[in-house]
């Protein structure tokens, strides 16, 4: 599926990552999407508010050339299901992500099937990932030095994100692809399978943690792919 000579229809990626973490996050999917042919964005965002992270997610996509194929891991999918609805958006990946649906938020549905959750509360509205449990509630499956990376250098996250509601999921009107991680301890592999098969994704699992765009890396990018040559082209 990653062969640089099938014809991409989709001209232009754009990945979002999830809580407690920034757009590093997606270099090797980032680079294997790139020797494919396709231009890649990553969003960086500010974790501040839904609200905030639409808009920059929204700012990156209208700089795109062509159709977008828009990506998210992970808390990017409550962003990607609210900014896919721009109009170059033509397909949604998500990625161990969460799929809201309409008046739903990251609240709502992680209570449907409790997992894992070490979050540190700093005191002025924001939380970590304890990075004690770091590697083993996010990413057991990478090497020790990665995740002790990922956990120094994690972005804080305002906590009314997570009680914020979705208003018209993108994925109700465009085709979707879902990853299921069956090692997830962060996201319940039975709450992605829920969400996923209401939503009519195209869903793939595989035996990974919380960051299959890490330990998985291509066959993320396979996936996204795959999103990318579904969607007739339109510049």
């Amino acid at each position: 599926m990653t062969n640089n000579s099938l014809p991409i229809a989709t001209n232009s990626v754009v990945l979002v990552h999830g809580a407690t973490m920034d757009g590093s996050s997606w270099r090797p999917v980032h680079d294997i999407l790139k020797a494919a042919g396709l231009e890649v964005a990553v969003v960086q965002l500010p974790l501040t508010s839904l609200e905030a992270d639409v808009d920059a997610t929204l700012l990156c996509i209208a700089r795109q050339v062509g159709n977008v194929v828009l990506v998210g891991h992970s808390y990017g999918g409550v962003v990607v299901s609210v900014a896919g609805t721009h109009p170059k958006v033509r397909a949604l990946v998500y990625v161990a992500a969460l799929q809201p649906d309409e008046g739903e938020s990251l609240a709502t549905l992680a209570a449907r099937f409790p997992s894992e959750n070490h979050m540190l509360d700093l005191g002025d509205g924001t939380v970590i990932l304890d990075p004690v449990h770091y590697a083993h509630d996010m990413a057991d499956d990478i090497p020790c030095g990665d995740a002790a990376f990922l956990a120094a250098s994690q972005r804080p996250t305002a906590m009314t994100i997570f009680g914020t509601p979705v208003t018209q999921p993108a994925w109700r009107h465009k085709p979707s692809f879902a990853m299921v991680a069956t090692n997830d301890r962060i996201l319940h592999p039975e709450l992605a399978r829920f969400m996923y098969e209401r939503s009519n994704s195209k869903v793939i699992e595989v035996e990974a943690s919380h960051v299959p765009h890490l330990s998985r890396s291509k066959v993320v990018a396979d996936v996204v792919l795959a999103a990318a040559n579904s969607v007739p082209e339109r510049r």
